[in-house]
């Protein structure tokens, strides 16, 4: 049997899990992820993770921070004055945990997740929801699609 490699297509099942074991995704009731090894289509973890795999091998794997969607970087959380959510075509009164998503003007909208709203502005976090957090991947590899050559 085939092992999965760089260049390698893919399809995989998984179970996403955050350190203290709560589940934060998984596909085993849906269909499975599709990738190619290599592509970085999803985080580089997940992708050496597969490498090395034969069809139908389950196995987890631990993820640092580095690994995963990276470290909570406070260059990525803005502080936004509420009467430029106006002009954005948002919400004025969003509530703190939600998503929204930013417009902009050199490409498509940006999603971010409101941290704080005081009366005046709203604190948005351009960070991945998962970034700082050391994760963990119960995996199975279904398939290889196609390889590379």
């Amino acid at each position: 049997m085939r092992q999965a490699k760089h260049g390698d297509t893919v399809k995989v099942h998984y179970r996403g899990k955050l350190h203290d074991g709560s589940v934060f995704d998984a596909t085993f009731d849906r269909e499975p992820l599709q990738f190619t090894i290599g592509g970085g289509q999803i985080i580089p973890g997940l992708e050496e993770a597969v490498a090395g795999m034969n069809p139908g091998d389950s196995k987890t794997t631990e993820l640092p921070v580095e690994k995963g969607f990276g470290p909570h970087r406070e260059d990525l959380v803005v502080v936004v004055p509420k009467s430029k959510l106006a002009d954005l075509d948002l919400d004025l009164e969003p509530k703190v945990g939600e998503l929204v998503s930013i417009p902009q003007s050199d490409g498509p909208p940006v999603d971010a997740t409101v941290a704080e709203v005081t009366e005046s502005e709203v604190t948005v976090d351009f960070n991945h929801p998962l970034a700082g957090e050391d994760l963990s991947f119960d995996i199975k590899l279904v398939d290889i699609i196609y390889g590379a050559h």
